[in-house]
């Protein structure tokens, strides 16, 4: 089942995840909920605060970056295969050179800007059958996979621009909270006080 997307303004964006047990209430059906939806609105990665719920659930997929032929052929292979299912995940480690990338957000349609982030993180996380895994992810893949972490922890990419970009983009993030924006998937709007 396709879930609307959760628009910026809600406040459900800036609630921080609650760790969640193998016996939450319908798990299984929420995870391929979000698998669904985010294909549906050609996403590679989809966090529980942009369907509604607060909680420390969250998926890549990063198959759409194995066309990029800027990219070697050694990572479009990794990222043709990276689709992970991340629950109560806490990243202990960001090592390596900030680098720039221009992102956006399925909650934030129409705005993309560059964002510095590590290049190599390390994560410990539950799989969708509760298995523990720590993983030590670069490139593309952590940086897909940091962009989720941060909805878990309440932050949005357009937290880390500069203060002059966040003016900027104000009269635009206020448009979408409104829900003036054209997007082919389905969303939320925030109910804004009159």
């Amino acid at each position: 089942m396709i879930l609307p997307i959760t628009a910026h303004g809600s406040p459900i964006l800036r609630k921080i995840g609650v760790d969640i047990s193998k016996d939450y209430e319908g798990l299984d059906a929420l995870i391929d909920n979000m698998f669904e939806t985010m294909d549906n609105a050609n996403g590679v990665g989809l966090a529980a605060q942009q369907i509604g719920k607060a909680i420390r659930l969250f998926m890549v997929d990063a198959s759409p970056f194995a066309d990029d032929d800027e990219l070697d052929e050694k990572e479009r292979a990794f990222l043709a295969g990276f689709s992970k299912v991340f629950i109560n995940a806490k990243i202990t480690k960001e090592e390596g050179e900030l680098w720039s990338f221009n992102e956006g957000c399925l909650s934030i349609p129409d705005v993309r800007e560059d964002v510095f982030r590590k290049e190599i993180i390390t994560i410990e996380y539950l799989d969708e059958n509760f298995e523990p895994h720590t993983d030590v992810i670069s490139g593309i893949a952590a940086r897909i996979v940091q962009h989720e972490y941060d909805h878990i922890e309440g932050i949005l990419f357009t937290d880390k621009v500069s203060s002059l970009k966040k003016r900027l983009l104000k009269k635009k993030l206020e448009n979408i909270a409104k829900g003036k924006v054209d997007v082919d998937y389905r969303m939320k709007f925030p109910k804004l006080k009159r």
